[in-house]
């Protein structure tokens, strides 16, 4: 199971010309816009995946602080005691996510925006919640989600700082990027239907899928989003840090009861 989602590509498929973009104004991509603008929309970005992995801690500290241990556990058990609950999740969850991607890539209003990338965020907190917990009691000590935290900012930064450095365009990784997705869904349907462990190479297939899709959605805040898309690239990062972080930690997860 994972942070799956559904992304639209086809804005990434033309590149904008020079012209194209002084027709665009302050609005046009921000590879083409000035040096200040392009600047302060970066900042922005990552202000806001900042705030969202900040808001992402924040719900999971308040969720397990409220919650009772045995209250959560009665939860998931009466909740995957259902064969197909994984399902139902992963595919509710993608549901959500579109939905969410949707408003952040709206142009009616800044509150629709924000209100998308605050869905989103809530939707990965309650997503995490059963792996957490199983997290916690496998290492009550709490040393295998700090690992995976920290692994997590590695991994994220060099991949960020890399493509800065090179100023790499990978937006033609977005159609195979979609189709390894759907091919990780598949994968998790066909698990949970036959009944069957997808083991420690699929995490690490889909480590590798999420630094991917960090390489993508970084070398996309350079070239290929207006300077007032901040939300919705800061959104894009949030959903593949969640990602790469669900797989670390199911990762080290597996590593230490091995």
């Amino acid at each position: 199971m994972g942070s799956y989602d559904k992304r639209d590509f086809s804005s990434f498929d033309a590149y904008q010309s020079p012209a194209q973009a002084d027709a665009y104004g302050s609005s046009g991509f921000a590879a083409f816009a000035q040096e200040s603008e392009r600047t302060a929309f970066i900042r922005r970005t990552y202000l806001h995946l900042a705030g969202a992995i900040a808001a992402f801690v924040a719900i999971e500290t308040i969720i397990f602080a409220v919650v009772p241990p045995a209250t959560l556990h009665g939860v998931m058990q009466t909740f995957f005691g259902f064969r197909f609950a994984w399902i139902a999740l992963m595919f509710g969850f993608v549901g959500i996510g579109w939905l969410a991607q949707s408003w952040a890539n709206s142009d009616t209003s800044p509150q629709t925006q924000y209100l998308g990338l605050g869905l989103y965020v809530v939707a990965q907190a309650i997503i995490f919640v059963p792996l957490l917990f199983l997290a916690m009691l496998q290492d009550p000590q709490g040393g295998i989600l700090q690992s995976a935290g920290l692994l997590t900012l590695i991994v994220f930064g060099g991949l960020t700082a890399m493509v800065f450095v090179t100023k790499s365009d990978f937006s033609w990784m977005g159609r195979i990027l979609f189709w390894a997705s759907i091919v990780a869904c598949g994968a998790v349907v066909c698990g949970v239907m036959f009944g069957f462990g997808l083991g420690l190479w699929f995490s690490v297939a889909m480590i590798g899928l999420a630094s991917a899709y960090i390489m993508y959605d970084t070398s996309n805040v350079l070239h290929h989003y207006r300077t007032t898309q901040h939300v919705a690239a800061a959104l894009a990062l949030f959903a593949s840090v969640a990602l790469l972080f669900w797989y670390i930690l199911r990762l080290l997860m597996s590593l230490q009861r091995n």
